[in-house]
């Protein structure tokens, strides 16, 4: 790899994308990066994923809006409750939670891939772990690699051989607490991150993580064994 090879790195916002972000800037891409408002229950992980990308200097920080209400299916899209510490939730088996997305994955990597295209920059990243990923089945490695093949099937610049693409997923492998950890060493600033599935705001619309969805409980677990204190929590 070039200093100067091209890379578009899906950011929620939230420390798993974040520090993706961090490890793709220091292993020396040029980093394009690509958020979403797809109408979910708040955009204050959109205002700390401008955050992140102002901080990090991308080359680029792109946000796409679509709605993806109409589909539902989710406690992020739809009318559905999220979860707390102790409830129910509701409408799931036990393996996959209500705050997963239907296709949430495939449909950002598809955007991230259109985008990859016009860029001519072979690699996508995305923050996708199975340790502690919730029970996301997008996030596994299996699916990961189908759509990178897929990506070298549907392309005009893979199949005209000018381009490979790659799906890369480097903390594929590591505990939130890990993750946390080579943030700090990668010089991340973590308050710049954001969590939460249901914040609270105040009269001054100031978000405060609830502390008790499953994303609030993983994070918090995730600085416990990092042996570090959350910067958003007072």
């Amino acid at each position: 790899m070039t200093t100067k090879d091209k890379a578009v790195v899906l950011l929620s916002g939230g420390i798993d994308s974040s520090t993706v972000l961090a490890h793709a800037l220091s292993e020396g891409y040029d980093c394009y990066a690509l958020s979403f408002d797809y109408a979910q229950r708040h955009k204050t992980e959109l205002d700390y994923a401008l955050k992140v990308a102002k901080a990090l200097d991308v080359k680029k920080h792109l946000v796409i809006r679509f709605d993806l209400t109409g589909i539902g299916g989710s406690a992020l899209t739809g009318d559905i409750d999220v979860p707390k510490e102790g409830g129910a939730s509701p409408g799931t088996d036990d393996m996959i939670p209500v705050t997963y997305v239907p296709a949430r994955n495939t449909i950002f990597l598809s955007f991230g891939l259109g985008w990859a295209e016009v860029l001519n920059a072979p690699d996508l990243f995305i923050g996708a772990n199975i340790v502690d990923y919730s029970g996301y089945p997008d996030c596994r490695p299996e699916y990961l690699d189908a759509f990178e093949k897929m990506a070298n099937l549907a392309t005009k610049a893979s199949t005209e051989g000018r381009l490979k693409f790659r799906v890369q997923a480097p903390l594929i492998n590591l505990s939130k607490g890990e993750i946390i950890n080579k943030g700090v060493q990668l010089g991340l600033d973590h308050s710049l991150t954001w969590s939460c599935y249901d914040p609270m705001y105040d009269i001054s619309g100031k978000a405060t993580p609830c502390r008790q969805c499953d994303s609030c409980r993983i994070r918090a677990e995730g600085f416990e064994k990092a042996g570090l204190k959350d910067p958003l929590i007072s």
